[in-house]
Formats: C-alpha cells, sequence, structure tokens
C-alpha cells in the first residue's frame, strides 16, 4: 500500500479488524520509509451504484462527495464526524440494498434530509437549501415554518 504522505510503496500492517459492521476491514499501517501510520479500508469490490442526475447524466454514487456535503452543512454544529460517516453508510447500504444499480439522485437527497432533520435541524436547513435551490428567503421561511410545524 502506497503511503500517502511519502509515495513509498511498502508499509506494514500493525493492526486489522472488522469495520462497517463487517463490510470492510480497517487496517492500521506504518510506512517503512518515513515511519508514519496510516489506516486503510478494504471493500469487497461490487457492481457500482449509479446515480441518475437531474439532468439525465449518471454518475458512479461517490461516499465521499455525500460526506463532503454533510460535513459542509454542520460546519459549526455538535454533530460528530462519525454520525455523518455513519449516515453515509446506512444510506449507501440502503440504496446498494435494492436490486435496481440506479437510483435518482433526488431520492439520495431525500434521504439525506429525512435522516438530517433528525441528526440536527440548522444543517437540515443547510442541506435543504442548497439540495432545494432556494431562491430568496421566503422559500428559507417556509421551509422553517414546516420544520417547526412537524415538530409539534
Amino acid at each position: 500500500m502506497r503511503c500517502p504522505y511519502c509515495g513509498v510503496a511498502d508499509s506494514r500492517v500493525l493492526d486489522s479488524r472488522p469495520a462497517e459492521e463487517g463490510n470492510s476491514v480497517r487496517r492500521r499501517r506504518e510506512c517503512s520509509e518515513c515511519a508514519r501510520r496510516f489506516t486503510t479500508y478494504e471493500r469487497v469490490d461490487e457492481l457500482p451504484l449509479m446515480v441518475v442526475k437531474k439532468d439525465g447524466r449518471r454518475e458512479v454514487f461517490d461516499r465521499a462527495k455525500l460526506l463532503a456535503g454533510l460535513i459542509i452543512a454542520c460546519q459549526k454544529r455538535p454533530v460528530p464526524t462519525g454520525q455523518l460517516e455513519e449516515l453515509v453508510n446506512e444510506i449507501e447500504r440502503d440504496f446498494k440494498g435494492v436490486t435496481e444499480r440506479e437510483v435518482q439522485s433526488r431520492d439520495i437527497g431525500e434521504q439525506v434530509m429525512l435522516r438530517l432533520r433528525e441528526l440536527d435541524e440548522v444543517a437540515y436547513v443547510r442541506f435543504a437549501s442548497v439540495y432545494r435551490e432556494f431562491r430568496d428567503v421566503k422559500e428559507f421561511m417556509r421551509e422553517i415554518e414546516q420544520l417547526v410545524l412537524k415538530k409539534d
């Protein structure tokens, strides 16, 4: 495994353990050259889940892209990164569990919003503003009003 710090292709495994409910293996490694440690994950190679975008384009589901969007929505909020990673794992597992290998981007967005609403309401509104492409403050207010009504 190539070291992410110095690029040397030789590293040794210090520790291996199951991760993501047994769906992957987490390996702690140490570079033989610079002695820095890093973590790798080994997963079963599956057929990719394809996401059909609003404009009809298709692209491979990218968990890192989804996680990055969630991290931005949760910026300066008390939401641990581990919870966001678990949210992404749940969504990916849910969609990979269906027989269809293509999923609409709006279905992923709706699942994210359902889970994010329970996790952090401010992050939910931030994510919704980008996902639903709010054009003005009125749309923000409508979303917040619906959020308040659902809580009562």
